[in-house]
């Protein structure tokens, strides 16, 4: 039996994903209040019915902003073994994913303008079946990941 992987994400992940979030919510927001509005001025709703759009994403945001970056950081974890990579991710459904070595074609590092700032970066691995990513680990670490990966890929290669 396999025991969940052992390495955790840079903590300042959950402030990159809250700013991310702030970001996506700014529009939820405007709709929200576009919507409320309509509802009262030009439908002439009641009350209940034309504050509902408001206060749903006005939850929305505070949910995604404050509540899931903390519990997606507590959950993701991935762990590099001398033959496989194992992610796990999620909240309420949690998906853990082993993704053989043998079958890893590169990998390669990237960061965006949010991550920079904080210093941090992904780690990203191919597979014929696609991309997988190491979120939000700090760039050294990340480049260690990065480089420990290809070099097991090449050992794997080699047998």
């Amino acid at each position: 039996m396999k025991f969940e992987p052992s390495e955790r994400l840079d903590p300042k992940a959950k402030t990159v994903w809250r700013i991310s979030n702030v970001i996506w919510a700014v529009p939820l927001l405007g709709a929200g209040a576009f919507a409320s509005w309509f509802a009262r001025s030009v439908v002439e709703a009641p009350l209940l019915v034309w504050t509902l759009p408001i206060l749903g994403a006005l939850f929305l945001a505070v949910l995604s902003i404050f509540v899931t970056p903390t519990l997606s950081w507590r959950r993701w974890r991935y762990e590099i073994r001398p033959d496989e990579v194992d992610l796990q991710r999620g909240i309420f459904w949690i998906t853990r994913t082993l993704v053989p070595l043998a079958r890893i074609q590169h990998v390669d590092t990237q960061n965006g303008p949010l991550q920079r700032r904080f210093g941090l970066s992904t780690v990203v691995f191919y597979t014929a079946a696609g991309a997988n990513r190491i979120p939000e680990l700090s760039a050294p670490i990340a480049a260690e990941v990065r480089d420990q990966i290809a070099a097991l890929t090449r050992e794997q290669d080699e047998l």
